[in-house]
C-alpha cells in the first residue's frame, strides 16, 4: 500500500526539529519512503496544503485502566489518590472494567495524536483482567509498550508466570514491559526479582521513582547492586537529589515527567531542568486522567511555561516525540525518518485558534494546538483518525461499555468512606 500525504508544512523531529513547506511525505507499507518537495508517484493521495504534518506524539506513561473514573481526585493529594483510586475503587475493577478503560483511553489518545503509549497497567489481579487490557490495546489501533505489574498497596513482586504467558502477545504494535514497585516502595528482594525477570525476558522495566526517608537513594541502591541499567525508564522523581539524577545519566536509563500531575499532586518542583543539565534523557507523560487531561498538547503547555527560558517551543515538541520514542527503546518512532514506522499526525493549519501561527508552526503547535485541530492520524501508515473522526467503527459501543464502567464503580458515592 502507498500512500502520499501531499503538499503540507512538514515539521520533522531528527536530528533537529526542522520546518518543510510544500514538501510530501510517501508511504510504502506502513513505513516512512521519502520525504521532500514533488514526489511524483502512484499513490493514494491525502491533501495536506492546509496541514500541519509531524510524527505522532509518544506518552511514555499513562495508566490506561482508570479512564473510567476521569477527573475523580482533581481537588486530591497523592495520599488520597492512592487511597481512593488504587484502593478503594481500583479494588473493584473488573476484567470488563479494565477492557472499557484502555479501549477508551487509547483512543482518545488517537484522537488527539498520540499514536503510541506506555500503559503502566498495575490493576493486574487475574489473568483476565491482563487479556482485557491487551485484547483492547490491540483492538484500538495504537502502538503500545504494555506494562503489567501489581498495585503498589500490595508491595509485592510481578508475577513472573503470568508476565511470562503474556509474553506471546508481543506484536509490531505491542511490545511488553515489567510494571515494577520499585525501591521506593517495595522491599529490596521484591526488586531484584522484578528487575531479573526482566532481564531474562529481555524487556524493560518502568517503575514510579522517588526520595523518601526510608529510601533517600534509591536510584544508588539499584546501581550498588548491580541492577540499574539502560532499559529503564523512571517516572516522576521530582524529589530525587542532583546526585540520584546524574546516576541516571551515567546509566543510561531515561526518566518519564508528567508535569500537570506532578504539580498538582504536589510530588515535588518541576524537574525537566534538572534533568536537562544533568544530562538526563526524559520524556512527557499524561499519567492519569483522574486529574489531568488526557492529551500532549496540554503536556508540552505545561513544560514550555515552567521551563522559562530553559526549553524553546522546538525543545518541547521533541520531548513529547523523539524523546518519547527514545525513553521507550523505540528506534523507529518518533520523527519522519526514512525508514521509520508511518505513525504520523495531520493538524489543520486553517483552524481559527491556530490560523496566522505558519511563519513558526512549531511554536504554534506547542502553544495553540488542540486535539480539535488534529484531523488524520496514522498509525503504521493506516488511517485511525481521519477528517477529525476516529475511523474506529465500535466506538458507540466502546463509550456505552466505558459509561456502565464508571457507573458501577461509583455506584457507592464518589466522597464517601467506602467507594
Amino acid at each position: 500500500m502507498r500512500l502520499l500525504l501531499e503538499g503540507g508544512t512538514v515539521i520533522d523531529t531528527f536530528p533537529e526539529v526542522v520546518v518543510r513547506r510544500g514538501t510530501d511525505v510517501l508511504i510504502e507499507d506502513g513505513r516512512i519512503a521519502a520525504v521532500g518537495p514533488g514526489l511524483s508517484v502512484d499513490a493514494e493521495v491525502i491533501d495536506a496544503s492546509e496541514r500541519i504534518v509531524l510524527p505522532g506524539f509518544v506518552d511514555t506513561h499513562r495508566h490506561l485502566w482508570q479512564t473510567a473514573l476521569r477527573g475523580i481526585t482533581v481537588d486530591d493529594g497523592l495520599g488520597t489518590y492512592f487511597e481512593r483510586v488504587l484502593g478503594a475503587y481500583g479494588s473493584r475493577f473488573r476484567a470488563e472494567d479494565v477492557a472499557a478503560g484502555n479501549l477508551v483511553g487509547a483512543l482518545e489518545c488517537l484522537d488527539a495524536g498520540i499514536t503510541t503509549v506506555q500503559d503502566y497497567s498495575h490493576v493486574q489481579r487475574t489473568p483476565a483482567h491482563a487479556d482485557a487490557a491487551l485484547d483492547a490495546l490491540e483492538r484500538s489501533g495504537i502502538r503500545a509498550v504494555f506494562g503489567y505489574g501489581p498495585s503498589p498497596l500490595g508491595g509485592g513482586a510481578v508475577d513472573a508466570g503470568e508476565m511470562r504467558r503474556i509474553m506471546s502477545r508481543q506484536s509490531d504494535r505491542l511490545g511488553l514491559a515489567v510494571a515494577a514497585i520499585g525501591p521506593s516502595f517495595a522491599p529490596f528482594e521484591t526488586v531484584r526479582a522484578d528487575w531479573e525477570l526482566a532481564d531474562s525476558l529481555g524487556v524493560p522495566v518502568v517503575v514510579h521513582i522517588s526520595s523518601s526517608s526510608r529510601t533517600p537513594d534509591p536510584i544508588t541502591q539499584l546501581r550498588n547492586a548491580g541492577l540499574a541499567r539502560p532499559n529503564t525508564l523512571y517516572v516522576h522523581g521530582n524529589n530525587l537529589p542532583d546526585a540520584e539524577l546524574k546516576v541516571i545519566a551515567e546509566t543510561g536509563a531515561a526518566v518519564s515527567i508528567t508535569p500537570t500531575v506532578e504539580a498538582r499532586m504536589e510530588m515535588g518542583r518541576p524537574l525537566a531542568g534538572r534533568l536537562r543539565a544533568a544530562g538526563v534523557d526524559f520524556s512527557l507523560g499524561i499519567d492519569v486522567v483522574t486529574t489531568s487531561g488526557g492529551d500532549m498538547f496540554r503536556a508540552m503547555h505545561e513544560v514550555l511555561a515552567l521551563g522559562y527560558q530553559a526549553f524553546s517551543a522546538a525543545d518541547v515538541l521533541q520531548l513529547a516525540t523523539l524523546g518519547g520514542a527514545r525513553a521507550l527503546g523505540l528506534a523507529d518512532v518518533g520523527s519522519l525518518a526514512v525508514g521509520n514506522k508511518a505513525d504520523v499526525v495531520l493538524v489543520r493549519s486553517t483552524d481559527i485558534n491556530l490560523v496566522g501561527g505558519l511563519h513558526d508552526p512549531v511554536a504554534t503547535v506547542v502553544t495553540a494546538a488542540h486535539p480539535g485541530n488534529v484531523d488524520t492520524v496514522l498509525v503504521g501508515g493506516t488511517p485511525v483518525k481521519r477528517h477529525g473522526h476516529l475511523v474506529s467503527t465500535s466506538l458507540d459501543q466502546a463509550l456505552g461499555a466505558l459509561a456502565e464502567s464508571t457507573a458501577y464503580l461509583t455506584a457507592r458515592g464518589v466522597r464517601g468512606s467506602q467507594h
